[in-house]
């Protein structure tokens, strides 16, 4: 059971981007870890084991220094509001007990929120978890991309950047999502319009076949290629010329018509071709 509880008034969504490590160990109570239960809806769906036995080990030599967020449940549980990273790594350590800071004045969308702020703000999460957090932080709170930049100190271009990873083939995602591909990797791939070819370059990339570079050049070829060539009209009786006229000179010939009429290009390779051609327009 909890020894003391500290209670919060609630603020607006601004407020609740508050920096979790404000909340200290005096104001925390203590409760056993089977007391406290993980968020079904929290963001964050995958923790590295070894990433955990690091905090775990961090714990054993120094305890747990910032303590989580929890509200009460029906039935005398209680929910982790933020910090099941530190949850975790403590049952990994052998604590029977953690420090906790109870939040019993939050709706269930705020201990939403600040689930999500806390993972977005604190913990590395990939980048279509990161997105998914945006895109439900969004959604839920009803607040604009520029506020939430604002909010997480991010440019609004990074979070658009980042919903726009959920826009991908899912085999690009998994890509993502396994640390197989970048952020960077995506921005680059976007832009390839094919999508089969866009999962094909996403494969080769992931390998280290291609590097971002690679992949920005042959995006930016594709897009070359899918622009309309312009090639001005010819008459027949132009071509007739470039051949006549070519065959004459001895080198290539071209005929390119304007708005302002036309153009007439002879080639030539060297001073002395040039001055074999001009000796084709000399008076005898």
């Amino acid at each position: 059971m909890a020894r003391k509880s500290e209670k919060k008034t609630e603020g607006s969504f601004s407020d609740l981007f508050f920096d979790n490590g404000s909340e200290s160990l005096d104001s925390a109570s203590t409760l056993r870890i089977s007391e406290i239960e993980p968020n079904k809806d929290q963001p964050r769906k995958n923790f590295d084991k070894e990433a955990l036995q690091q905090l775990a080990d961090s714990i054993n030599e120094h305890g747990v220094i910032q303590p989580l967020i929890v509200r009460s449940m029906p039935g005398g549980s209680y929910q982790i509001i933020a910090g099941e990273r530190r949850w975790r790594a403590a049952k990994m350590a052998g604590l029977s007990e953690i420090p906790v800071v109870i939040r019993d004045d939050l709706t269930d969308e705020q201990a939403m929120q600040i689930a999500m702020i806390e993972n977005l703000q604190r913990e590395n999460l990939n980048p279509i978890e990161e997105a998914l957090g945006y895109k439900e932080l969004l959604e839920k709170s009803g607040i604009t991309q520029d506020k939430l930049a604002k909010a997480l100190g991010k440019a609004r271009s990074s979070i658009a950047n980042s919903l726009g990873l959920l826009t991908m083939p899912n085999a690009v995602q998994e890509l993502l999502k396994n640390g197989s591909l970048s952020a960077g990797h995506c921005k680059a791939l976007k832009k390839i319009k094919d999508e089969a070819v866009m999962i094909e370059l996403a494969h080769k990339t992931a390998e280290g076949e291609l590097s971002v570079r690679q992949v920005e050049a042959i995006a930016r070829r594709e897009e070359q290629d899918a622009k309309p060539k312009k090639s001005p009209r010819k008459l027949n009786y132009y071509t007739e010329v470039e051949v006549s006229l070519g065959e004459i000179l001895g080198t290539k010939v071209t005929v390119n018509e304007n708005k302002n009429g036309g153009v007439l290009q002879i080639k030539f390779k060297d001073k002395d071709e040039l001055e074999t051609i001009l000796s084709h327009f000399q008076d005898e």
